[in-house]
């Protein structure tokens, strides 16, 4: 009976400790695993900085794209040589979940 007990509160810290991980990736600057998320991203199929999921509802931030200037966190634009961090869209596993706006860039 003790065992049992050992055994499933290890696991029940286990999922809690998990759920942590993956919860808030995104920093409330801005900021993900040390990459700022404002700037020139370039969009590419294999090995990227960040997966991204596009999502309607609860991002980790709303991303304006915008064709110059991209100096605020949230403000991006999408180049294909230089770019400050490189995205790939997934549908499942995403680092950060996304929304595209039109206005008001930034991290939720």
């Amino acid at each position: 009976m003790r065992c049992r007990l050992l055994f499933f509160g290890l696991i029940s810290s286990l999922l809690l400790s998990a759920s942590f991980v993956w919860a808030g990736n995104v920093t409330k600057d801005g900021y993900f695993n040390g990459i700022r998320l404002a700037g020139k991203v370039k969009v590419v199929e294999s090995f990227p900085d960040i997966k991204v999921q596009v999502v309607n509802s609860f991002p980790d931030i709303d991303v304006q794209v915008v064709n110059a200037f991209p100096d605020a966190v949230g403000k991006w634009q999408m180049v294909e040589n230089f770019p400050d961090f490189t995205i790939q869209f997934v549908n499942s596993f995403p680092d950060i979940k996304v929304r595209f706006v039109n206005a008001f860039p930034g991290v939720k």
